[in-house]
């Protein structure tokens, strides 16, 4: 079938989404294939955002065709070794585009995070065909904002919402653990499948796999110079959240050869760059706007603690055990490991980036936040204070998906990279 016929099937807005993709090309040319030097192992991860909602849609498509279930996610803690597990496919549908948002605040306040607004917009807008053709989105209630925002969207599409415990103690942990046997008993209804301790530990492995080619992409990017540049490192972290596993790991394993090639020979992007450390909320795809204005700028970035850099892929869950009992366990406590603001009180992650600074060799740190994330903008505070005492350069930076604070930003890190030069 025809790709067009398939986004027809699934009630997308042919006109409008022909309008979102147009214009693509040009912004992808510019802030991606304009570099110098770049590995050729990203052609892969090219071609993937070149037909961004074709091939992996097809895929999803005959597998929903087939009985698969695919579920819609929002967020690293929906545990993807489970769905796999029951024969199932995750998709990441956080939305990183002004486009949708107009739709969106139709029935949203406009003073809320751009991910919440972009998100719900691609799906009321039938924009995205991965929310088309997901058979049900997973919600978290990480924070305010999102779980207020999923019953809204219910209203749209049928959505499971995890309950995230907000303290890392014995009690919240169990209560997590309580979630994810309740969500493994919801998709195993989902599927049809019973979950056997054979597939889950299967899904584990594969899922680690992937996590570590991440961990050694990140190894390397500690490097002098840097051999990928970071817009480049966050576009594989982005892409990690729907493409096929296995694939992606053994692509990632691929680029990874040509990078230690590229170390072993003392080949990189930047020759005496600023390195930087990018920490705070995510950036899903296409939001490439902060890592192109600080390369831009002559900085480079080697690292980003975030959902969609270290916060994805740290975590290794553990294959010990002799039942499904005692792998839903080591998922729940490898999970809770995830440092991420919601949790009170948080100062594992002050230690986490302050770790991270001097292991990366880091010149400085970016302290993102996109507007109106109050976990994240509350919590950079205290970490810029923490940071300071730690005599840590850090630049506070917040910004949503437009276009039009570009200029303010490339000024404000010219500035910071001269202070740090």
């Amino acid at each position: 079938m025809d790709i067009r016929e398939i986004w027809k099937e699934l009630g997308i807005d042919l006109e409008r989404h022909d309008e979102l993709l147009e214009a693509l090309p040009e912004v992808y040319e510019e802030i991606f294939l304009s570099q110098e030097n770049r590995p050729e192992r990203m052609s892969y991860f090219d071609e993937v955002v070149a037909d961004i909602h074709g091939a992996r849609v097809r895929e999803l498509y005959e597998m929903r065709q087939e009985g698969k279930p695919i579920l819609g996610t929002f967020c690293v803690y929906v545990p993807e070794e489970i769905v796999l597990a029951a024969g199932g496919v995750c998709v990441g549908l956080c939305g990183g585009a002004e486009f949708p948002i107009p739709d969106a605040e139709k029935y949203l306040p406009r003073d809320l995070c751009p991910l919440i607004k972009s998100s719900f917009g691609f799906l009321v807008s039938r924009l995205c065909p991965y929310c088309q053709v997901a058979t049900v989105i997973v919600g978290e209630n990480t924070c305010d904002g999102k779980k207020k925002m999923y019953e809204i969207m219910s209203e749209h599409k049928d959505v499971y919402v995890m309950e995230m415990p907000q303290v890392k103690d014995e009690e919240g942990l169990e209560y997590w653990h309580e979630q994810l046997i309740k969500f493994k008993e919801f998709v195993e209804e989902l599927s049809g499948n019973e979950i056997t301790y054979e597939s889950l530990l299967d899904a584990i492995e594969r899922v680690n796999a992937k996590r570590e080619a991440f961990r050694k992409l990140y190894e390397l990017r500690k490097h002098d110079p840097a051999p990928i540049s970071g817009r480049d490192a966050n576009l594989i972290a982005q892409i990690a959240f729907y493409d096929d596993v296995d694939r992606f790991t053994e692509k990632v394993n691929e680029l990874n050869e040509e990078l230690e090639k590229r170390v072993e020979e003392g080949e990189g992007v930047a020759e005496e760059a600023p390195r930087i450390l990018v920490a705070g909320t995510p950036m899903p795809i296409p939001h490439w706007k902060l890592l192109y204005v600080v390369e831009s700028c002559g900085a480079v970035v080697v690292c980003e603690e975030s959902c969609t850099g270290t916060r994805y892929f740290e975590r290794e869950v553990s294959t010990e055990g002799d039942d499904v009992e005692d792998l839903i366990k080591n998922i729940a406590e490898a999970y809770m490991e995830t440092k991420c603001a919601i949790f009170t009180p948080n100062d594992e992650r002050v230690k986490d980036i302050i770790k991270k600074y001097k292991e990366w060799n880091c010149d400085g740190v970016i302290l993102y936040n996109l507007k109106f994330c109050q976990p994240y903008a509350v919590e950079h505070s205290k970490i810029e204070s923490r940071l300071r005492e730690e005599g840590i350069p850090a630049l506070k930076l917040e910004s949503d998906y437009s276009e039009e604070d570009v200029e303010q930003l490339k000024t404000r890190i010219e500035t910071f990279l001269e202070s740090i030069a």
